[in-house]
């Protein structure tokens, strides 16, 4: 039975898209794969390095300002181009992260995209993640601030202590559950764009707009 040329250059469009698709393994070629939030002054040098090298040594790219930021970058224009293309948000909780306007910025722009956040709480408790009235910020930004912390105590996460853990297993245990939201969320990305193709077909060949 010969196919109408509407069928035919359907059937021609899935194929290229097949052939253009990103696989997991592709992805990695794409800027930033994992933007990490934290607090320099608490973190830099310990698990936030330490994580930022593990995930590129499973050929990830992660984003840490300290690594990706030159003198001369925007701040703001940098960081907010870098949340915007990635996928998750690792947030790196510490004794003085609600200090950071920063931090808490990121967090926000996180939490409002409705990007997925992975929470390490390092020697701080979820309860203890609070903005106080006396850091300078509006009330607005304390609002907002508040907000992002709210949602970001009732995600499920990683908890660790610098006296009695070990720095090793927290960056294994973070980067498994990195890599396992990205495959996570590259599966949907494949769903939704076969759903979509299938939606395309039916349309084109009448299959799914017939009257009785």
């Amino acid at each position: 039975m010969c196919r109408s040329p509407i069928l035919n250059q359907l059937h021609r469009q899935i194929h290229c898209q097949r052939r253009r698709m990103p696989t997991f393994a592709s992805r990695v070629s794409r800027p930033f794969d994992v933007f990490i939030n934290h607090r320099s002054i608490d973190t830099k040098r310990t698990v936030a390095s330490l994580l930022h090298d593990h995930l590129a040594r499973l050929n990830l790219r992660p984003f840490l300002d300290s690594k990706h930021m030159k003198p001369g970058d925007k701040l703001f224009d940098h960081i907010h181009a870098a949340i915007k293309e990635t996928k998750i948000g690792v947030a790196v909780f510490s004794p003085r992260y609600c200090e950071s306007y920063f931090c808490l910025h990121e967090l926000a722009l996180f939490m409002e995209m409705k990007k997925k956040v992975i929470p390490i709480f390092c020697d701080v408790k979820p309860s203890e993640l609070r903005v106080v009235d006396n850091s300078g910020f509006s009330k607005k930004e304390i609002q907002r601030f508040n907000l992002a912390l709210e949602e970001a105590k009732y995600t499920v996460g990683l908890t660790f202590d610098s006296l009695k853990g070990n720095w090793s297993d927290v960056v294994t245990n973070a980067g498994e559950i990195v890599v396992d939201s990205l495959k996570e969320l590259e599966e949907r990305h494949l769903r939704q764009f076969y759903s979509g193709i299938c939606f395309r077909k039916h349309y084109l060949t009448g299959t799914g707009n017939n009257k009785d």
